[in-house]
């Protein structure tokens, strides 16, 4: 299984490589973009009164993982205690991921759909069905407030659960009133800004639950490892244990039949 887990996590990493520079330099756009204007205001970035709030929560299908998904269904639990002000009726959880799925059962909340592949096999197409969802209900206003829960692959020692904002979104970033943003802000908009907004924001917000399906993809994926590593050490130490202990049974069985020799041996003379 480790070796299994270590493949998956190289093919893993290879698409972290690859998309991230693609979605960094997409958020760079947006960033550039937006220090044109000393204004910038956008559906998707209203702070409204907290009414109604979505979860979504991370996790793997299957086990021997560590406490990858064990931390995922303790931060989901937390995260409901924050908002259980608003009533059970007013937060959404939607668990991507067999593990977590039976831990929000267990906090009495059901899902109607199955997201098990998405988290096997993470899909841009089939993220953007269920990220375009979630959008369209924050900007209808059906919620307030969208969570994302998640670890973050920093390296294969090192996966960080956090919860995001992922709506509304920051349009008012530090990144971007930098130097570099303002010599980069002379834009020519076609046909206005209004509608590349209306384009770029939600592009900008599905490439960023699909990073989030990837980190956790190749996180799971390095938890697995280590875990399976740390097995293979303790069965390890066990084999040496249980090898020390047979020597040392199997030498004091030839100690004791040495002796009954002797002994027989003294008592015939």
């Amino acid at each position: 299984m480790k070796m299994v887990s270590s493949s998956k996590l190289r093919k893993a990493q290879i698409q972290i490589e690859r998309f991230y520079p693609y979605e960094q330099k997409l958020i760079q756009i947006l960033n550039n973009f937006l220090s044109a204007e000393e204004e910038n205001s956008s559906i998707y970035a209203e702070n409204r009164e907290v009414k109604k709030v979505a979860i979504i929560a991370l996790s793997s299908n299957s086990s021997l993982c560590g406490s990858f998904n064990s931390n995922v269904a303790k931060r989901l639990a937390s995260t409901i205690e924050e908002y259980k002000y608003l009533g059970k009726e007013n937060i959404i959880v939607y668990p991507l991921g067999k593990k977590i799925a039976q831990a929000t059962k267990k906090l009495g909340f059901n899902s109607a759909v199955n997201y098990q592949n998405l988290i096997d096999k993470p899909s841009y197409k089939e993220m953007q069905v269920l990220a375009d969802e979630i959008i369209g209900m924050y900007r209808n206003g059906e919620v307030d407030k969208v969570v994302l829960i998640f670890h973050r692959f920093k390296s294969k020692s090192s996966q960080v659960l956090i919860n995001q904002t992922f709506l509304p979104i920051s349009l008012h970033s530090p990144e971007i009133r930098t130097e570099q943003a303002k010599i980069h802000s002379n834009y020519l908009v076609e046909p206005n800004r209004e509608v590349i907004m209306s384009e770029l924001i939600p592009k900008v917000l599905r490439l960023t639950f699909f990073t989030a399906l990837l980190d956790s993809a190749a996180s799971e994926h390095a938890a697995r490892t280590i875990a399976m590593q740390i097995a293979t050490d303790n069965a390890d130490d066990l084999l040496q244990e249980l090898n020390l202990q047979y020597n040392k049974s199997r030498q004091q069985a030839i100690t004791n039949e040495l002796l009954d020799i002797i002994g027989g041996s003294f008592g015939r003379s």
